[in-house]
């Protein structure tokens, strides 16, 4: 039998400490883990919550960066819709007033399609080439107007103190040529203040005349006028020299003596103008004309007295002719229209020019008045 006193100490202890007991270090292992896992769920959960705060304050700072840009976004937008409308608007602006400058052709009247109507012509002012009454705008209005097959009658309505000859005669040949092609369209003459000496020439050709009781008709005759500087240029003590190639070259000088031939065959002149005119009268007006040596003196006549001496046929209006003459009471416009830029460019230096000379006398330019 063994003595149980010399066994070692450890093997007379009943029971083994803590730490010597089976899995006491698996115990502890878990124990180690479980803190652990606990501790490391603290810190994500401390993290999660600290990138919650983080993400939240960060979301609100893109919302107002993103608020910021699309502001900026919005005002660029406006900013080009508004430059776009302004830039059409100036588009417009420039549309418009570049077709205000180069307005011209047939009036406006005449570019709307109408039915039936009365054709009408205005002759309106001095009758001359660089005039609104040349004889290219009157003729360009009288063939449109007789083109038209809707077309009844065309009526020339007349305010004109007269002009040059050459293009009251233009005017006047064109209407008994469209006559001639038109027979079955009458041209009637409308006298308002003032048909006199070129404008009654264009008057004549016309089927009938009519003007207001108070209307200045007539005038037919000629004239050449101007002055003479000689006098004042010898009190001033200035000389005028000219060259000349032809003996009678510069007979229309006023700034020298008149010559008495070359005064009488200056009047020559002005008298076969003047029989001119008178012919192409008794032709426009035939047996309806007075017996009356007045008629070619270059007497003007009221409306009512040039009735009674055949230089018209009636009293009345344009709408009066249309309506009860002519029996379309619908007139449709065909005077073409002026073209403010192409007559400011052409007129602009040759304007100036004439009335400098008209006014010091230096033209003697002929004028049925």
């Amino acid at each position: 039998m063994t003595d149980s006193t010399n066994r070692p100490a450890s093997e007379n202890k009943p029971w083994r400490e803590e730490e010597d007991l089976p899995g006491s270090d698996d115990t502890s292992a878990v124990a180690e883990s479980g803190h652990k896992t606990s501790t490391m769920k603290e810190t994500e959960l401390g993290q999660s919550s600290n990138n919650a705060s983080n993400s939240g304050a960060g979301n609100k700072e893109w919302q107002l960066i993103e608020g910021l840009v699309g502001g900026i976004l919005v005002e660029k937008r406006r900013t080009r819709r508004w430059g776009i409308f302004f830039k059409l608007l100036t588009f417009i602006y420039l549309f418009v007033l570049l077709y205000l400058f180069t307005l011209g052709g047939i009036g406006k009247d005449a570019m709307v399609k109408s039915g039936d109507h009365t054709a009408l012509v205005e002759i309106s002012g001095v009758i001359a080439t660089d005039e609104a009454a040349n004889a290219d705008s009157i003729v360009t209005g009288l063939r449109a107007a007789f083109k038209d097959k809707h077309t009844k009658a065309v009526i020339l309505r007349i305010n004109s103190p007269g002009g040059s000859p050459v293009q009251a005669g233009y005017v006047y040949d064109e209407i008994k040529r469209q006559r001639g092609l038109h027979p079955d369209i009458k041209v009637y003459a409308v006298i308002m203040d003032l048909g006199a000496s070129g404008a009654y020439y264009i008057a004549a050709a016309a089927d009938e005349i009519y003007a207001d009781k108070a209307s200045l008709v007539g005038s037919i005759g000629v004239v050449a006028s101007g002055f003479g500087f000689v006098e004042a240029m010898d009190k001033v003590g200035v000389s005028r020299r000219v060259y000349t190639a032809g003996e009678h070259k510069g007979f229309l000088d006023p700034f020298l003596p008149q010559n008495d031939s070359e005064t009488k065959f200056w009047q020559t002149v002005l008298n076969t103008t003047h029989q001119q005119f008178i012919d192409s009268v008794k032709k426009g007006r035939g047996d309806r004309l007075k017996d009356d040596p007045k008629l070619f003196s270059g007497l003007v006549w009221s409306g009512e007295q040039a009735l009674s001496l055949g230089l018209v046929d009636g009293l009345g209006s344009t709408s009066y002719v249309a309506r009860e003459i002519v029996k379309e009471e619908n007139i449709v416009d065909f005077t073409p229209q002026e073209n403010p830029l192409e007559r400011f460019v052409e007129g602009l230096g040759t304007s100036m020019g004439n009335a400098i000379s008209n006014k010091l006398g230096l033209s003697q330019e002929m004028t049925l008045r």
